[in-house]
């Protein structure tokens, strides 16, 4: 994956889940930034294209952490694993089927910084339009109130994650959304595949309880049961 141009400023890495599970002095070091964008993976081709647009159209600098799956421990797991190795102010969780718009990050970035009460951004990926944060940008410091450190509640595999923290922020009044905050999900056939079952029953479940209390509005907590 060398033939990426990387812009001055930014960095490219890429890692295999199964180095994130190393003891914490054999774990890859430099997962730090300004800001960093982590991009779990399991088509090689689909994860270089994304990356190299991501990057060339950021219009800030970041450090892109491309993840491959090679445990198949599940975007949830994964996810939360790399987050407890990284070292910044805001993290970005996207994805190989992340198609970027130009100022992507630039124009998430700058709509955070005029809103400090907003931890968690949704950007525009051409289905949810702010309601629901499928790739988000968000605030670390707000996050570690969430769920103690991990990005999604633990309980989840591959789905629901990135709805119940929406949930959770809309509660709070601190979901934000830019619609040139650009970044587009290209899946053709991701309407007709099923979501994992166990993650649909444990999202129904603790939607019940209101996710451990974080969610009291019933219209909130109806939205995606």
């Amino acid at each position: 994956m060398a033939d990426i141009a990387v812009p001055a400023g930014s960095r490219l890495q890429w890692l295999r889940a199964s180095e994130l599970q190393r003891p914490p002095g054999a774990t890859p070091a430099g997962l730090s930034g300004p800001v960093v964008v982590l991009m779990p993976w399991l088509d090689e081709a689909a994860a270089r294209d994304a990356a190299r647009v991501m990057l060339g159209r950021a219009g800030q600098a970041m450090h892109l952490v491309g993840i491959q799956d090679d445990t198949g421990q599940g975007l949830v797991s994964l996810l939360n694993t790399a987050l407890k190795q990284v070292d910044s102010p805001w993290i970005v969780y996207a994805a190989q089927d992340a198609f970027a718009g130009r100022y992507w990050l630039r124009h998430a970035l700058a709509h955070m910084a005029s809103q400090p009460a907003k931890g968690l951004l949704a950007f525009n990926d051409g289905k949810w339009f702010g309601e629901l944060a499928g790739f988000g940008l968000v605030r670390r410091s707000w996050l570690e109130t969430v769920y103690a450190g991990d990005l999604f509640h633990s309980g989840y595999r591959s789905h629901y994650g990135d709805t119940e923290l929406s949930l959770v922020a809309r509660q709070q009044e601190a979901l934000a959304y830019h619609p040139h905050a650009l970044l587009i999900e290209v899946d053709a056939g991701k309407d007709a595949r099923p979501v994992h079952a166990p993650d649909r029953e444990r999202f129904r479940l603790r939607c019940q309880t209101g996710f451990d209390g974080r969610v009291q509005d019933p219209a909130l907590r109806g939205r995606f049961g």
